[in-house]
């Protein structure tokens, strides 16, 4: 059965520019870039050093602004929104998962999952249930109350989920998550982040893995801070769509 599509599309990027100076030079990281993706979809964004994949998870994510361009995040133009505003839809829409876990190193492994829902105000017996439910959902019930630096690089990786998720973010956005991973703990990071995917978060991951890239349904190449392909699997098999907008 083929899935409905939304009336909208979750994120809409219409004809964004990033520039940054560079000493004398003004550099482009992002270049005239229009993409769609709609709820539910599981897109790698790959390309070499520099090709401007990091600024767009970035901008995606509201940490930073373009120069010109306009961005629809679930039907609002974020380009409209002050700072307040848009630390409220990061913290109520987006989640992030970082190559380098971004732990508190002074808080256990549950502390850091909760320390989202403290500044909401959730009583503590809400917060224990939802991060016991997270802990569980992960396969790290038992260490939840060791410190970073008493876990393993896998585990922290998951702890670093386990706080992106616990506000119940509409997209998740994840910059290298298993780069500072070994093969086997890497399979298993991707398998839960795939897992979330399934369950109807959309999911954007930047890597430089091809392996990694290639498991995702849809594949955005950059190069030189443009769209140069957009591909979408079908049945296995990738076709060029080019870059929408």
């Amino acid at each position: 059965m083929t899935a409905l599509r939304s009336p909208l599309p979750m994120i809409e990027v219409s004809h964004v520019t990033r520039s940054f100076v560079l000493g004398d030079a003004v550099v482009k990281a992002l270049d005239d870039v229009s993409v769609r993706i709609e709820q539910g979809e599981y897109v790698a964004v790959m390309g070499p050093s520099g090709s401007g994949k990091s600024t767009m998870l970035n901008m995606l994510g509201l940490l930073d602004r373009p120069n010109e361009g306009r961005y629809t995040l679930n039907g609002v133009d974020t380009m409209s929104l002050d700072e307040n505003e848009r630390a409220r839809v990061r913290r109520e829409e987006i989640g992030f998962v970082f190559q380098s876990y971004h732990l508190i190193a002074r808080l256990t492994a549950r502390e850091n999952i909760e320390m989202p829902l403290l500044l909401t105000g959730k009583p503590p017996r809400e917060r224990t249930a939802i991060v016991d439910d997270i802990l569980g959902k992960l396969g790290i019930a038992q260490r939840g109350h060791h410190l970073p630096n008493q876990l393993s690089g896998g585990e922290r990786q998951r702890v670093a989920i386990g706080r992106s998720i616990v506000m119940r973010p509409s997209i998740l956005l994840a910059d290298e998550p298993t780069g500072n991973l070994d093969s086997k703990s890497g399979a298993e990071v991707t398998e839960i982040l795939e897992g979330l995917n399934r369950e109807g978060i959309t999911l954007l991951i930047v890597t430089h893995d091809k392996d990694k890239g290639d498991r995702a349904r849809r594949r955005i190449l950059m190069r030189d801070g443009k769209i140069e392909q957009d591909l979408r699997s079908i049945k296995g098999a990738a076709s060029n769509t080019g870059s929408p907008g």
